[in-house]
C-alpha cells in the first residue's frame, strides 16, 4: 500500500495517542469532526507544520470504494508473523508489532476506521492492565462511576438522568487502564444511542454498577465470582489470541478485588444519582 499522506492527525484516546495519516483533505477534517475533543493536532498539505507531539502509533489510512476492501464480511483479528491482521466487509488493517506502525485499507466512512481503533486499543490495553468495556461511566466529584450492561439494561436511560454536576465520559464503551494499586476510567468518542461523544477526561474508578431494571431503586451486593462473570460478559476483545485472553482474565479478577461491585437496581426516575456518590 502506497498513501501520499499530505494530511495527519493525532487520535488520543485512553491517553494513548494514534497518528492518522491520509491523502484525503476531505476524510481528514470528517475525523476531527467525529473524534472533536480527541484530535490532539493536526497538519494540512505538504508543507504544513507536523503534529507538535507525534504518537508511537501510527496509521496510514488508504480509501477505496465499496466492495474493494475485503471479502471478509464477519469481523477476523489474527497474528500473522508479528503482524496483526484486522478484516471485516469495509475495512483491512496491518499492525506491526515491533514498529507500531499500520495501514488501514477502508472505504471512506468514519465508522470503519473506528473499528480499527477499538481493536487496536483493546490489543495495546490487555499486555497494559486494562480493558473496554460495554458500559457507560460518568465523573462526579472527582471519582469514575462504570454502569454496565447489555443493550437495554438501561445505560443510555442512566446518562439522560444524570444530575449537571455528573460529566459524561461515554453511554456505551468505557475504556478502563491500570494505574499502579488502582484503576482509571477515560472518556470516549465512542457514544451509543445518547449521540454524544464523552468528555476528554479522565478519574479514578470509585465503583462499577451492574445495571438492572426494576420498580424501585435500590443497590444490592454482588458476590466475587459474580462480579467476575458478569464483567467478562462485557468486556470487548476481538482476537482469539490466548496469551492475550489470558491477561485480559487476569485484569478482569485483578479489577473486582479492587473495585467495589455493586447491582444498581432502578426505574427511571432521576432520583437513583442519589445512590451513586
Amino acid at each position: 500500500m502506497s498513501v501520499a499522506a499530505s494530511h495527519e492527525l493525532a487520535i488520543e484516546i485512553g491517553g494513548i495517542p494514534i497518528l492518522v495519516r491520509t491523502d484525503s483533505s476531505e476524510f481528514a477534517r470528517l475525523l476531527e469532526q467525529r473524534y472533536a475533543g480527541f484530535v490532539k493536532g493536526s497538519g494540512f498539505g505538504a508543507g504544513s507544520r507536523p503534529v507538535s507531539e507525534l504518537p508511537a502509533f501510527e496509521l496510514e489510512v488508504e480509501l477505496v470504494p465499496q466492495g474493494q476492501v475485503s471479502d471478509v464480511d464477519e469481523l477476523s483479528v489474527r497474528l500473522d508473523s508479528g503482524c496483526w491482521i484486522m478484516e471485516r466487509g469495509d475495512f483491512r488493517a496491518e499492525w506491526d508489532l515491533e514498529r507500531y506502525q499500520g495501514r488501514v485499507r477502508q472505504t471512506a466512512n468514519p465508522y470503519s476506521i473506528d473499528g480499527v481503533l477499538r481493536i487496536l486499543h483493546t490489543l495495546v490495553l490487555a499486555p497494559q492492565g486494562g480493558f473496554l468495556v460495554h458500559a457507560a461511566s460518568a465523573v462526579r466529584n472527582g471519582r469514575a462511576f462504570l454502569f454496565a450492561g447489555v443493550s437495554g439494561a438501561g445505560k443510555t436511560t442512566l446518562c439522560r438522568l444524570a444530575p449537571p454536576d455528573v460529566a459524561l465520559l461515554t453511554d456505551e464503551i468505557s475504556y478502563v487502564r491500570r494505574r499502579e494499586t488502582a484503576y482509571e476510567a477515560f472518556g470516549t468518542p465512542f457514544a451509543g444511542e445518547l449521540a454524544q461523544v464523552g468528555e476528554n477526561r479522565r478519574a479514578p474508578v470509585a465503583a462499577l454498577y451492574l445495571l438492572a431494571q426494576g420498580p424501585e431503586n435500590r443497590i444490592e451486593p454482588v458476590t466475587d465470582a459474580g462480579a467476575a462473570l458478569a464483567l467478562l460478559q462485557n468486556v470487548l476483545f476481538f482476537a482469539q489470541d490466548p496469551e492475550l485472553v489470558r491477561l485480559v482474565f487476569w485484569s478482569v479478577f485483578d479489577f473486582v478485588s479492587r473495585v467495589p461491585v455493586r447491582r444498581l437496581v432502578f426505574a427511571p426516575d432521576a432520583r437513583v444519582w442519589d445512590l451513586i456518590l
